[in-house]
C-alpha cells in the first residue's frame, strides 16, 4: 500500500507539474495574441491587402460566393495541386498549394522565404515585394506565421539554378497570395525539425561543437499528434498501408472470405490470465486476445478460408521493445486438404509478395523512413526457407548456445538462431516448424508420429518472431481434452467446442501482428515508432 501511496504522489507531483507548464505556455500565447493584434491594428492602409492574411471563420465554413471574402475568390477558380507533384514540368505555371509552415526565414523588410510541408514534402516559397501584388505588409505577415500553421500559397512555379538545400522539391514557389487557414500555437511543445532529425544529425552537430534539441520517445508519444508529421514517421504509415493491403488483395484472390469477429468475449481466447476483464451487462466477460476461436468457427460454417484485420489485446506487463496491450491483428483460417504445410504455403507467397510490393512500390517512404532511422534492406528468398524446431535447436547447440529441446526459445536465443540462419543460408525470413506441444495453446494439433511436438510453426523476420500459426485440434472430444489439461475452464469455450460437432473440416491458421512487421522490416528497434497511438501498460492517451 505505501509503495501505491508513494507512485500516487509522484504521479500528483507530475501532473501539477505538467498543468503548471501547460498554463505557462497558455499565457505566453495569450501575450503573443495580443501583440500581434496590436500589431495589424497599426498597420498602414495596404492596397494589396486582398493578397493575404488569415481567412475568416464564415468563408471557412463553406460559405456562399456572394458572401465570399478574399481567400474564398483567390481559390475558387483554381485546381489544388500537391507539393509533391512540384516538379520542374510545372515551371512557369500559377498553381494553388496547401500545407503547413514549416519553417520561415525573413530575408528583408522585402523579402522572406517560407517553407511550405505537406505529407512530407517540402517545397521553399519566395515572397518578394519584386513580385506581383506583393507589398512589405504581406512579407512580413508571410515572416510572422507561427510554424505548423495551415497556409493555403498561390503562386508561379520557378526552376532555381542551383539545387535547393533543405527541401524535398526542386522548384520554388514565387508567391503572389497567400492565406493562413488556421494558426498552430506560437509556441510549440516540440518541434517537427527536431523530431525529424537522426540520430547521426544530432551526434555530428555535437562532434562539431553545436548541440541540437534530441526528442525522446516518450515525448514523442505525449505529443504524438506533432511527431507522426515527421517524413520518417509520414513513411512508416504509409508502408503499414500497403502491408495491410497487399495482406486483404492476396488473401482475397486465394479464395479466402474478409470476416469481422467479436472483441468482448465470455472467456480466454488464448488460455493463461493476460486478457483485460469487464462486465458486460452483469456477466463476466473479456476483450478478445485473438479471433481464434471465431474465425475457426467461420471456417466449420463453411467459408473455408476466412481473414481479418483487426484490433487484439493483451493485458500481458510486458516492457518490451515489442510488446503492445492493443495491437492490430493480421489472422488467417483456412480448410487443410491433406498437410498443414499447406497453411505454410500460404505464408511463404503471402510474404514474398508483400515484401516484393514494398520495395517495389514504397521506394521513397523507405527513403524518408531510411534518412531518419538507417536500416538495410530485408533479405529474403523467393521459397521462402523450413526449418524444423529440432534442426533450429541444432544449430544453437553446435553454436555452444544450451537451451531446453521441449521448451520455447527465449528472445536471445531466437536472435542468435536468426544470426544463425543469416550466416547459413544467407535469409532473414524463414520458418520454424514442429514445436513442442507443451509450449502451444490447447487446440494445437499434435504431430502424429511424436505427442511431444505439434503441427505447429513460428515465422521470424530478423531474429525476431512475428507470426505463429498451426494446424487445430478440430475433434471435439480431444480439444475439451486439451483445453482442461491446459487449465482452461471448458464451460467459457462450451459454444466453441460445440462448433466442432456439427462437422468441422481440418483445419490452420496464423495471426501476425500488423506493427510488428513494419517494425521489424524497417529495423526499427521498437513497435511504438510502427503504432499510431501505442497503448502499452504504462500509456491509455493520448
Amino acid at each position: 500500500m505505501s509503495s501505491e501511496s508513494e507512485e500516487q504522489q509522484l504521479s500528483k507531483k507530475a501532473a501539477k507539474k505538467e498543468a503548471a507548464k501547460q498554463e505557462k505556455m497558455r499565457r505566453r500565447q495569450e501575450a503573443a495574441a495580443l501583440a500581434s493584434s496590436a500589431a495589424s491594428l497599426s498597420v498602414e492602409e495596404d492596397p494589396h491587402s486582398s493578397n493575404y492574411g488569415d481567412v475568416s471563420l464564415p468563408e471557412l465554413k463553406s460559405c456562399s460566393q456572394i458572401d465570399a471574402g478574399n481567400w474564398s475568390l483567390a481559390v475558387s477558380s483554381m485546381e489544388w495541386t500537391c507539393v509533391g507533384e512540384l516538379t520542374q514540368f510545372l515551371k512557369e505555371k500559377e498553381v494553388l498549394i496547401r500545407g503547413r509552415v514549416h519553417i520561415t526565414r525573413p530575408v528583408s523588410k522585402n523579402m522572406a522565404f517560407v517553407v511550405v510541408r505537406e505529407k512530407g514534402f517540402t517545397v521553399q516559397c519566395l515572397v518578394t515585394t519584386q513580385g506581383e501584388g506583393v507589398s512589405r505588409q504581406m512579407v512580413k505577415f508571410v515572416a510572422g506565421l507561427n510554424r505548423e500553421s495551415i497556409v493555403d500559397a498561390i503562386g508561379v512555379v520557378s526552376v532555381p539554378e542551383n539545387p535547393i538545400k533543405g527541401t524535398t522539391q526542386q522548384v520554388e514557389l514565387h508567391v503572389r497570395k497567400l492565406y493562413c487557414v488556421n494558426k498552430a500555437m506560437p509556441t510549440l511543445p516540440i518541434n517537427v525539425e527536431d523530431a525529424a532529425r537522426s540520430d547521426a544529425e544530432i551526434e555530428a552537430a555535437l562532434q562539431s561543437g553545436d548541440k541540437l534539441p534530441r526528442v525522446n520517445q516518450d515525448t514523442r508519444l505525449n505529443f504524438r499528434v506533432l511527431d507522426i508529421r515527421t517524413p520518417a514517421n509520414q513513411g512508416i504509415f504509409r508502408i503499414q498501408c500497403q502491408v495491410g493491403t497487399m495482406f486483404r488483395q492476396f488473401l482475397l484472390s486465394e479464395g479466402f472470405v474478409e470476416i469481422h469477429t467479436p472483441k468482448l468475449i465470455a472467456g480466454s481466447s488464448e488460455g493463461g490470465s493476460a486478457v483485460f476483464k469487464l462486465d458486460y451487462k452483469g456477466q463476466p466477460a473479456c476483450l478478445a486476445q485473438s479471433p481464434q476461436l471465431h474465425k475457426q468457427m467461420a471456417v466449420c460454417g463453411d467459408f473455408g478460408r476466412v481473414f481479418e484485420i483487426g484490433p487484439v489485446f493483451r493485458a500481458e506487463d510486458s516492457y518490451t521493445h515489442r510488446h503492445l496491450c492493443e495491437f492490430t491483428g493480421l489472422d488467417v483460417e483456412m480448410e487443410i486438404k491433406k498437410h498443414y504445410s499447406e497453411v505454410m504455403d500460404i505464408v511463404d507467397r503471402l510474404f514474398v509478395t508483400m515484401f516484393d510490393v514494398l520495395n517495389e512500390r514504397c521506394q521513397k517512404e523507405l527513403e524518408a523512413v531510411g534518412r531518419q532511422y538507417p536500416f538495410e534492406p530485408l533479405k529474403y528468398k523467393p521459397k521462402t526457407l523450413r526449418l524444423t524446431f529440432e534442426e533450429g535447436i541444432q544449430m544453437l547447440k553446435d553454436a555452444g548456445v544450451e537451451v531446453d529441446p521441449l521448451g520455447d526459445l527465449n528472445t536471445e536465443a531466437e536472435r542468435k538462431l536468426g544470426q544463425l540462419v543469416l550466416e547459413k543460408y544467407d535469409t532473414e525470413f524463414y520458418i520454424l516448424h514442429r514445436y513442442p506441444l507443451a509450449v502451444r495453446p490447447f487446440y494445437t494439433m499434435p504431430c502424429y508420429d511424436n505427442a511431444l511436438y505439434s503441427n505447429s510453426f513460428d515465422v521470424f523476420i530478423r531474429g525476431e518472431e512475428i507470426i505463429s500459426g498451426a494446424q487445430r485440434v478440430h475433434v471435439p472430444e480431444f480439444l475439451s481434452e486439451r483445453a482442461q489439461a491446459c487449465g482452461i475452464d471448458v464451460n467459457t469455450i462450451s459454444t466453441y467446442i460445440d462448433s466442432f460437432r456439427y462437422g468441422a473440416p481440418p483445419h490452420g491458421g496464423f495471426g501476425v501482428g500488423l506493427e510488428r512487421v513494419v517494425m521489424l522490416f524497417c529495423a526499427l528497434g521498437n513497435i511504438r515508432k510502427t503504432s499510431l497511438f501505442p497503448r502499452d501498460p504504462q500509456r491509455i492517451a493520448p
